[in-house]
Order: C-alpha cells, then structure tokens, then sequence
C-alpha cells in the first residue's frame, strides 16, 4: 500500500478558512479524541466511531472513512488559492494525532506536491506518534489549555505531563514552526496569572514566538443536544473584549511573544 491509499476517519472538510494557520486553508477535521473537554465545541469529533447527530431536526451520519489520495484531489483544486494567500492545509479534530499514520502520509503527499501543512494538536501522545509528522510539517498549532495538571484532568479527564513534555521536545527538534494557542474559558483559566504562567512556559520553549489566545464560545452547544449528549459549560458566557484585551497585555508584559487574539 503506497501512502496515498492510506485512510483515515473525518468528519468534516472545510474549505477557504481564514483561521489555523496562515493563508486560505483547507481544514480537514479527523475523528477521535483522548480528551473529554468540558467546552469542546466539536463533540461529534470526540468518539472515532461514526455517529449519528440530529441537525436543524434531520439525523445526519457524522463520520466517514478516506483515503490520502481522495483527499489530496480535493485539496489539488484549492492550490491556486494557497499560492496566493501563502496557505495550504491544516489538520484538526478531535486530536489529529489519533491518526497518527494517516496525519503522516496526507502531509507527506502535501509535502510531496509544495503544499504547506499545519496541525492542531495537543500533542498528548506517545512522541513516537508526533515524530511521525515532523518530517512533512510545516506547522504546529500546539493547544496548550493549563500549566496545573489537577486542573487539566478536572476539565478535560486527562493531566498534561505528557503534553508539556512533548511541547519541549517539538520546539528542541527545530523541524516545524511551532506556535502556542491556548482556549480561554472561564471558571477554568481565564485568569491573568493562569494565562501568564502558560505564555512564561511557551516562552521558555526553543524558538517560539507566537501565542495565541483563543476566547471560549457556545457555537456548539447545540451539537449536544443533537449527539443526546449534556453540555456541561452550563451557562457560562464568553470572556468579552475588555477580558481578552487585558490577558494579552498581561501576557506582552510578562514575555517577549508576540500575542493575539484569536487564531
């Protein structure tokens, strides 16, 4: 089996993003996730098998399987666009890395035909599984949520040991552009020493630059009731402008990053 017959499971491929990585991209959204985040705004992404959801009252199939090459004709049509803008394609979830060999040969393809990568991770998982994708990554949009590993299992069931750690590693490796985004939710982290102590450790990585501070939504509430699933955010609101102004300049102040909002 060549890498372009390799198949993965999605559930959703969003073309002409502006967001997750620079440029007009193509998101390509894969199922499966190791974390059960309280405010994931993509719960159909959470459980690899394919699923059914209720939308706008009409049962949809969420999930399908594909192959690199059935992906790659779709990306192929959008090339003009990503020579252009300075774009390419970005991988999300879920967490992408539970598709390890399936992230690798789509960005090895990509990479194969001069077209830029990027993944959203946490990177929660076995390095093994991140140096899978290094060779064929242009960028990595590293979702870092707390620096308290309590804290972090309280709302998503898992510590982030392994994470931290893998942060460290990606930036020592000096093979990808790594960036640093960071879900601000209140109740959770939104506090400006939580979100210091968070851009003080990505500033202490090799090379990294860039923070971004990316507010907490409700757009996907609804998904749960849709998946007969709770939302578990109850009725938390997003942190308003002021908030998230006063967290990026608490960040400029304690470190050199280059800090925005939004991503």
């Amino acid at each position: 089996m060549t890498h372009l017959q390799t198949t993965g499971r999605i559930f959703n491929v969003q073309r002409f993003s502006l967001h997750d990585g620079g440029g007009i991209r193509t998101l390509i959204f894969l199922k499966g996730c190791f974390l059960r985040c309280r405010w994931c705004c993509n719960p159909e992404s959470q459980r690899y098998e394919i699923e059914t959801m209720v939308t706008h009252g009409k049962a949809e199939t969420v999930g399908r399987d594909i192959s690199v090459a059935e992906i790659m004709e779709m990306v192929e049509r959008d090339r003009h666009y990503y020579r252009r803008s300075g774009g390419g394609i970005t991988l999300s979830g879920g967490e992408a890395l539970a598709q390890p060999d399936f992230a690798r040969d789509l960005f090895r393809a990509a990479s194969e035909n001069g077209i830029h990568t990027a993944i959203e991770s946490t990177a929660l998982v076995d390095y093994k599984d991140v140096e899978k994708v290094l060779p064929y990554l242009d960028e990595f949009l590293m979702d870092i949520k707390h620096t308290n590993p309590t804290k972090h299992e309280e709302f998503t069931g898992k510590k982030n040991d392994l994470a931290l750690e893998n942060a460290k590693k990606i930036a020592a490796s000096g093979m990808t552009h790594l960036i640093i985004r960071v879900p601000v939710i209140p109740g959770f982290n939104a506090t400006q020493k939580e979100i210091t102590d968070i851009a003080q450790f990505a500033a202490s990585l090799t090379g990294v630059e860039e923070i971004h501070l990316l507010p907490y939504h409700r757009f996907g509430e609804g998904k749960y009731m849709g998946l007969n699933r709770e939302y578990l955010m109850g009725d938390v609101k997003s942190p308003d402008d002021s908030t998230m102004q006063a967290l990026k300049t608490a960040v400029t102040a304690a470190t050199r990053l280059c800090c925005q909002v939004g991503g």
